[in-house]
Parts: structure tokens; C-alpha cells; sequence
């Protein structure tokens, strides 16, 4: 059974195998930049504690801080969601509250709506009124899962070359 757990150093190998699902696209709601050395122990477990250090401390200039989890069975890595306390201009327009991920192979099992609906449960808890939700236009998965959470489409953003669906959730 899935469950929600706070980044740890001993998901090293499956983090590993899950990475190179993504064949290079970003992993959503894992937090990883392209200058984080993930490959080497030592690297990963810097940037695991980073992850965990976020929620009080952003990791870096302009970034907000974010509450990270990994969605997990047993000992296998199966994706990340991220929790980011507050929007700054671009997140608001083209990021929003809540990032997700889930691995190629783990896909279709119904862990991302699961993942969101915990994290939403977790915005309450902290007294969000309500929280924004991204996705690309193209990404219908993604906008089902949201809509399968109470999303309302407030609108089509473009960012770039990309259409963006931008969700409310509320939560009282």
C-alpha cells in the first residue's frame, strides 16, 4: 500500500530507477534542479536534507518554502508531491500551490489523486482557504486529477510556448 513519507536517503536507488523513467522531462513535485547531484551518496543525502530543511527555509533565493513528500510502497520511490506555502507573481500565474509527480511505471493506479488529495487535507490542516493548481492544457491526466479534487478552471494561462490550466481548490 502507498503512503506519503518525508523525503529519506534510503529511496537512493529507487529515486535512481525512477529518474531514468523520466528520460529527461521534469519530474513535477520533486523539487530537483538541474545542478543537484542526485548520482552520488553524498550529493543525494545534501539534497534529501534540503527537501526536508524547505518547509521552514526556502532552498534557494526565490523560491518559497515547500513542504515535500514522496508517495512510496515498501522500499520503491513512486513519485513527489510538493506543498509550496506561498505564491510569489510567477507562481500564481504559472506554478501554483501544489506540484506532483508520478513515475512512468506507477502510473494509472490512481496515486497522484490520492497524493493531491492528502496534500489538500494537509493545506486545510494549515488553514488554506483555497489553493491554486497548475497543469499544461495538453496534460489530461493531470487536469482530472485536479478536477477529480474539486479543481474549478479559472483560466488559460500561456508561459511561453506552453498553455497552462490554472485550477482554484477550495478547501472550507
Amino acid at each position: 500500500m502507498a503512503e506519503l513519507v518525508v523525503p529519506d536517503v534510503r529511496f537512493h536507488t529507487s529515486f535512481l530507477e525512477s529518474h531514468r523513467e523520466w528520460a529527461g522531462a521534469g519530474q513535477d513535485g520533486a523539487g530537483l534542479h538541474e545542478d543537484d547531484d542526485i548520482v552520488t551518496p553524498g550529493g543525494f543525502e545534501r539534497w534529501v536534507a534540503e527537501l526536508v530543511a524547505s518547509e521552514h527555509t526556502p532552498r534557494r533565493p526565490g523560491l518559497v518554502p515547500d513542504t515535500y513528500r514522496w508517495i512510496v510502497e515498501g522500499d520503491e520511490y513512486l513519485g513527489a508531491v510538493s506543498f509550496r506555502h506561498e505564491l510569489t507573481e510567477w507562481l500564481h500565474d504559472f506554478g501554483g500551490h501544489i506540484g506532483y509527480g508520478v513515475r512512468p511505471s506507477a502510473r494509472g493506479r490512481g496515486l497522484a489523486s490520492w497524493a493531491l488529495g492528502c496534500t489538500l487535507d494537509l493545506a486545510r490542516e494549515r488553514g488554506y482557504p483555497r489553493v491554486l493548481l497548475v497543469c499544461r492544457d495538453d496534460n489530461a491526466a493531470s487536469a482530472r486529477v485536479i478536477e477529480k479534487n474539486g479543481g474549478i478552471l479559472e483560466d488559460k494561462r500561456r508561459d511561453g510556448d506552453t498553455l497552462l490550466r490554472r485550477y482554484w481548490v477550495n478547501l472550507r
